[in-house]
């Protein structure tokens, strides 16, 4: 499949995903958060390895050491990783929250409630510790998310991404929930930013010129800043 086939499927599988997960409880979710966790602790080896890979290619390309430095995920930070994803499992159930709550002159009640969006894309640079941080506080609030990380860390990503869908296995849940892009193709962002029918908002994170590129291009909704 060519690249935008790849990101066409992906978003297909995520909406479908989107909806499962739209009727799944709290208590399923932070299950899937917890055996994520055990996941990454069972793989860890395997995901510093993969690190390390894109730390060598990134050293062989010329990547400048602050670069490197966001780029490398150290055993510790790994164990922060795992310990966010507790934490994370531990707050409140954000979905059906309501707030603002008035009495009309009709005397009906009118407040608002938080849902789900539906399906996020995540563009983002360098530091793998994203894929984990994004994927748990979408799966928290009950989103799909298609994780589309820089191409320096590709290795580590997809690593993390079996991680992730080894989890939401575990916990009864799609693995398309969390999915993250296996291609480093710069045609990926551009799939990712004009399909509507499948992403209801995009994120990205990273410098000015991707924040600026993103917001341009996008016919989806973006939650950007810029400096």
């Amino acid at each position: 499949m060519d690249v935008q086939e790849v990101m066409t499927e992906m978003g297909r599988s995520a909406r479908a995903a989107a909806r499962v997960l739209a009727s799944s409880s709290v208590e399923q979710r932070n299950e899937a958060l917890l055996q994520i966790r055990a996941a990454i602790a069972a793989d860890r080896h395997a995901i510093l390895a993969a690190n390390e890979m894109d730390l060598e290619q990134g050293r062989e390309s010329g990547l400048e050491a602050a670069l490197l430095d966001r780029l490398a995920l150290t055993p510790t930070q790994l164990n922060v990783l795992e310990q966010g994803l507790s934490q994370v499992a531990a707050l409140p159930d954000p979905i059906g929250a309501i707030s603002d709550m008035r009495q009309m002159p009709s005397g009906i009640d009118v407040g608002t409630m938080r849902v789900p969006l539906g399906v996020i894309g995540m563009i983002y640079e360098s530091r793998p510790n994203v894929t984990i941080e994004a994927a748990s506080l979408c799966l928290k609030a009950g989103n799909a998310v298609i994780l589309r990380g820089g191409s320096e860390a590709i290795q580590c990503n997809k690593r993390l991404g079996d991680s992730l869908a080894a989890g939401l296995s575990a916990a009864g849940l799609p693995a398309e929930v969390a999915q993250v892009v296996p291609v480093v193709d710069r045609a990926a962002v551009s799939a990712l930013l004009t399909m509507p029918e499948y992403v209801d908002m995009v994120v990205p994170r990273g410098g000015k010129g991707l924040i600026e590129r993103v917001t341009a291009e996008s016919k989806v909704p973006v939650l950007a800043h810029l400096d």
